[in-house]
């Protein structure tokens, strides 16, 4: 019997289930990179400014310390994907340092990020619809959109991945485009008075900070797509990090400079109650309400193709589970496009049922409810891979580690640690509280089919 060196024991264990297809490498850099625009460039952009406007212009700070940690995520997942260069991403990374368990739990936790994030995101598109068609405060008609919002995009998912790549360069040029001319000229028409109160939230200026900043936590979600599709990205140990650190980057300026803009062009009590804060900004500029109209469109093909990339991904992560026996076999499946059909099945569903029963409540305390749900849900996955990447460098293996980067590796992983961490806690009580039910729900999963895992291997 061979005695197997260290670095071999330190490899994780192949899974027992079937060789999956090989992947097709369908993502170049501009693809992968507008993948990451396309998915953090998506409703949050339009939507929350005027979500985070009771706080006052404080959360144009928080935009800047999130922008900061964006970066320090893309960095991180750029270093992982070196690593681990597949399909399943966030996923991958806490199951080979930590094991089966632990990948579990970053799968579910992402999952569902995803399809609650799929239920905000076309919850976002009602107010810009209702500029271009109004629905008169109408909760069913309002239902009615954001379904719709939901199952166009989740339909073309099946044409394959070349078609997602291609909706996602397209939807990111036209919606890139006109958010960062309104991110420049607006400037020019800026009204300091508009700006509001710096605390207008009687929190404390912490509390105040870490509250704004976990509602737009949601507006950067996606930093991780490129590692995530790792398994459909062109030389993945390269472009991974390249294109999460440029989509990153070129959407936190549009972030940064549209934000001010448009908390400058339309005054702070009108800001806390709009539905369609860009589309107001804009007519604050042209004076008349066709460019209002315009950035409704432009609003509505923005959601519509980052819904694209999104239903891609809450399909994927499971997708990689379930090839490892982690999650419900039908999630392994392909299909003609090489994408995972029963996923994307799933998450339009479910995204459906949780707009349905949010509705009830209103359309403005829905979308805060989502995004405050998504912000726990996505942060354990961020949390667990910034933990695996601190597992390898403590480990100091030279295959693992290269010597020359280690104290800038080190730094980068307890940042991303410790800003998830933060990001949690400025979520407040009620969404960890439902985040943690979302959590546990997925454990009597993975007891029963680790269960059956374990019998099925037995048996062979």
């Amino acid at each position: 019997m061979t005695v197997p060196s260290p670095t071999e024991a330190a490899e994780p264990a192949e899974p027992a289930t079937a060789a999956a297809p090989a992947p097709r490498r369908t993502f170049g850099l501009a693809a992968a990179t507008a993948l990451v625009m396309g998915n953090i460039i998506g409703g949050g952009i339009f939507a929350l400014p005027a979500t985070v406007a009771p706080y006052g212009t404080i959360s144009l700070l928080a935009f800047l310390v999130l922008s900061v940690g964006a970066v320090l995520l893309a960095l991180l997942f750029g270093k992982l994907a070196r690593r681990s260069p597949v399909t399943g991403g966030l996923y991958v990374y806490p199951r080979d340092a930590f094991g089966e368990f632990a990948g579990f739990l970053s799968a579910w936790s992402y999952w569902t990020m995803c399809w609650v994030s799929i239920a905000a995101l076309a919850v976002a598109v009602v107010g810009y619809v209702d500029v271009l068609i109004p629905l008169h405060g109408n909760h069913a008609l309002q239902a009615a959109v954001a379904m719709a919002a939901l199952w166009l995009p989740a339909a073309a998912n099946f044409a394959g991945t070349r078609w997602v790549g291609t909706v996602q360069v397209v939807s990111t040029i036209l919606k890139f485009v006109p958010l960062l001319l309104l991110a420049t000229i607006g400037l020019f028409f800026v009204d300091a008075d508009n700006f509001g109160p710096f605390n207008a939230s009687g929190q404390s200026v912490s509390g105040a900070l870490a509250a704004s900043a976990a509602l737009l936590l949601y507006s950067f979600l996606g930093v991780e797509s490129a590692a995530v599709s790792a398994g459909e990205v062109r030389d993945p140990e390269r472009t991974v990090g390249r294109a999460s650190v440029l989509g990153t980057l070129a959407s936190a300026l549009v972030y940064i400079l549209g934000t001010v803009a448009v908390f400058g062009l339309v005054p702070h009590d009108r800001l806390v109650d709009s539905g369609a804060p860009f589309a107001d900004a804009v007519n604050a500029v042209t004076g008349s309400s066709w460019g209002g109209t315009a950035i409704a469109l432009v609003a509505v093909a923005s959601i519509t193709g980052c819904l694209n990339g999104w239903i891609l991904m809450a399909a994927q992560m499971p997708y990689a589970a379930a090839r490892d026996g982690l999650f419900p076999a039908p999630f392994a499946r392909l299909g003609k496009g090489g994408v995972p059909g029963f996923g994307v099945w799933a998450c339009a569903v479910l995204g459906s049922l949780l707009i349905a029963l949010n509705y009830t409540a209103g359309p403005d305390t829905t979308f805060r409810v989502l995004v405050l749900i998504t912000t726990f849900t996505g942060c354990v996955p961020y949390l667990l891979s910034a933990a695996a990447q601190l597992y390898w460098l403590a480990r100091g293996s030279r295959e693992r580690v290269r010597p020359a980067g280690l104290t800038r590796d080190l730094i980068v992983a307890a940042l991303s640690f410790g800003f998830s961490f933060w990001l949690i806690a400025g979520a407040g009580y009620a969404a960890v509280y439902q985040g943690v039910l979302f959590l546990f729900a997925g454990i009597p999963v993975y007891v029963w089919l680790r269960g059956r895992k374990d019998t099925a291997e037995t048996s062979a």
